[in-house]
């Protein structure tokens, strides 16, 4: 009796069968690569807390003595500026083309301003940050001119009406729609105070999401008006007002810069504040604010960023101090195994 071939499955096992799928040996595959695995002593977890408290209390001393330096005035003035016969009727006030919307008011500056200084105008309860708002616009078309039948995301903002020829808007959309539209003017000691409106957008979004060719049209047209109109000689990567807009906030209370101003404003002094109040936040709600502002390193003021590195400094140098005084207290050697809760309670494993 012949003897049998041997099995197909040892050969696949011992890996002599050219069907055999043994991987290719590598210290990665095989996890044979060198690792690090840190073992925090009592000693580098005292030494870890303290050196981030120690780090951590004087920046966020820095940063709060900073943003004390900063000069801010802000003021409201959607409240302000309704004449006294229209209070009760603001929505129909604001949204009479007739009515005089200029407002005259008075500023008084306690500190120095040292230029530049940055004209914010600040909405309170204004949700750009709403899912249909935040899609109402093409990116396509704000870069590109042969896109500028893509309106596909902007209705109701995509066409004018049809008997206005049913033409493509440039640019669509309820963002740009509802564009900011207020103007200031200030003035000091009978001196105007030059607003500059140049480089107060993101370089990026005026060079990679606004086109050098494409220019607005139909915008504002037809029997519903929103906000601001757009120069339509003037291409959208130019035009920073409508750029700063349209990078929309992610919370309802926030702040756009409306420009700068070169010259610096004396402490105490008086300065004369021209509002054309024309921006409808009456309908919603909403409130309406112009800040006049300086800057330091950290920024505008903020006293949140100093106080959470001296926060997170004290949390971290309070663990140092308890973690050594039950070090010293209770010391116990590294890796003693009478610890585990097995040793310590044998039974619970019966």
């Amino acid at each position: 009796m012949s003897a049998e071939p041997p099995s197909t499955s040892v050969a696949v096992a011992d890996g002599q069968s050219k069907g055999a799928r043994k991987p290719k040996y590598s210290r990665f595959s095989q996890q044979e690569l060198h690792a690090w695995q840190p073992i925090l002593t009592p000693s580098w977890a005292i030494s870890i807390f303290t050196v981030i408290g120690l780090i951590f209390i004087p920046v966020g001393l820095a940063s709060l003595f900073a943003s004390e330096s900063v000069v801010e005035v802000p003021f409201r003035y959607d409240e302000e500026c309704l004449p006294p016969n229209r209070k009760n009727d603001a929505v129909a006030y604001i949204k009479d083309d007739t009515a005089n919307k200029t407002c005259n008011k008075k500023l008084i500056v306690k500190s120095k301003m040292t230029a530049p200084v940055y004209v914010y105008y600040q909405l309170d309860n204004f949700y750009q940050n709403h899912r249909r708002y935040v899609k109402s616009r093409d990116d396509k078309q704000l870069r590109n001119k042969a896109s500028e039948n893509d309106v596909s995301t902007c209705s109701p903002e995509d066409y004018t009406p049809n008997e206005m020829g049913h033409k493509p808007i440039v640019p669509c959309g309820l963002i740009a729609w509802s564009m900011f539209n207020d103007t200031y003017k200030l003035s000091s000691n009978d001196k105007e105070l030059v607003i500059n409106k140049k480089n107060i957008a993101w370089k990026s979004d005026q060079d990679g999401k606004f086109g050098s060719d494409v220019y607005p049209k139909n915008f504002q047209a037809g029997g519903l008006r929103g906000g601001a109109k757009l120069n339509e000689s003037i291409p959208l990567s130019e035009q920073e007002d409508l750029i700063v807009w349209m990078r929309t906030a992610a919370l309802p209370t926030f702040r756009k810069l409306y420009g700068k101003i070169e010259t610096d404003i004396d402490d105490n002094a008086e300065v004369m504040l021209v509002i054309e109040n024309n921006y409808n936040t009456y309908e919603f709600g909403a409130r309406k604010s112009i800040v006049l502002s300086t800057t330091a390193w950290v920024g505008g003021r903020n006293h949140f960023l100093g106080m959470a590195y001296i926060l997170i400094g004290g949390i971290s140098l309070l663990l140092a101090v308890g973690f050594l005084l039950l070090y010293v207290m209770q010391p116990r050697p590294l890796g003693d195994p009478s610890y585990l809760s097995w040793n310590r309670n044998p039974g619970c494993l019966r």
